[in-house]
């Protein structure tokens, strides 16, 4: 189990146009030269972001601004946004496991309730963090 890049992507994009949206036009030029990505790339995620409601996009070269108030856009919104993970199963689990085995015969019932919790304790996690508690620490930092 792995989360793609495409969410740690989103969550730089947020933090470039935030950062940079009073100074500067934030262009997904602009944005992938700071993630060092093919600009492509970030105009895909921003559409993703801008069907979420979370960013608004500029025709041409207009540029990018969050969509809502940054202090209520949850890494949790981001997520959902931009991973594509089969209808809200962060695991994966193997079809076909062997029933005439007794692990295989019971691996579901053991594994099954422990994995949403899991997943559940994440997605309580990342919506308790916000996209101004990123900002403000990259701020700090810079």
């Amino acid at each position: 189990m792995q989360i793609s890049s495409r969410f740690t992507i989103a969550v730089h994009a947020l933090i470039c146009i935030e950062m940079f949206k009073n100074d500067r036009k934030v262009t997904s030029d602009f944005i992938a030269s700071s993630v060092n990505v093919n600009p492509v790339v970030i105009r895909r995620l921003l559409q993703q972001l801008k069907k979420a409601g979370i960013v608004q996009v500029m025709r041409g070269s207009g540029g990018t601004d969050t969509a809502r108030p940054i202090d209520e856009i949850t890494l949790l919104d981001i997520y959902n946004a931009v991973e594509c993970v089969d209808e809200g199963g962060l695991f994966h689990f193997h079809e076909n496991p062997n029933q005439l085995c007794p692990v295989g015969r019971n691996i579901h019932a053991v594994l099954d309730v422990r994995l949403d919790e899991i997943q559940k304790a994440m997605e309580k996690e990342m919506g308790s963090v916000t996209i101004q508690d990123v900002l403000n620490d990259t701020k700090r930092l810079a």
